[in-house]
């Protein structure tokens, strides 16, 4: 399939964002005080690197696969036993930046899904950007078990 001009470029802002995320979450993962926090950075980063994949293959015009369905993999509230208040403020502005940043992926999917004319890539990009919500909605679940949430 030949993508236009205006999919080729929002395909690549959400390559790059993509990219980002992967960085963003494997640094944390080795920064976050909380090994409940690293694991749930080490979890999103792996559905980050399926999302890229996807977008590459994208990239190349080649219409997506259906998408799996999302998984039922509840990452449930995990409380941590913070040792210090500023360990928990740290992981706390890890949880942030993350949290900010799934929202603004999120916002690129949607104008995505508005955008393309392949059915096969709007339920794709559709698919991503229900897993973003959902990764939003996992890191707000921890900071609002660990008191990190106002």
């Amino acid at each position: 399939m030949i993508l236009t001009q205006k999919e080729t470029e929002l395909l690549k802002d959400m390559k790059e964002q993509e990219e980002l995320c992967i960085k963003k979450y494997s640094k944390y993962a080795t920064e976050a005080k909380c090994p409940q926090l690293k694991t749930l950075f080490n979890t999103i980063s792996g559905h980050e690197s399926a999302h890229l994949q996807s977008i590459n293959e994208m990239l190349t015009g080649k219409e997506p696969a259906s998408p799996a369905p999302m998984s039922e993999n509840n990452q449930m509230c995990k409380c941590c036993d913070y040792s210090s208040t500023q360990d928990k403020d740290h992981d706390a502005f890890l949880c942030q930046d993350m949290l900010g940043t799934e929202k603004h992926v999120s916002a690129l999917y949607n104008t995505g899904v508005f955008e393309f004319k392949s059915p096969a890539m709007r339920k794709m990009l559709n698919h991503i950007q229900a897993e973003e919500q959902q990764h939003g909605e996992w890191l707000y679940a921890y900071m609002n078990c660990n008191g990190m949430y106002n």
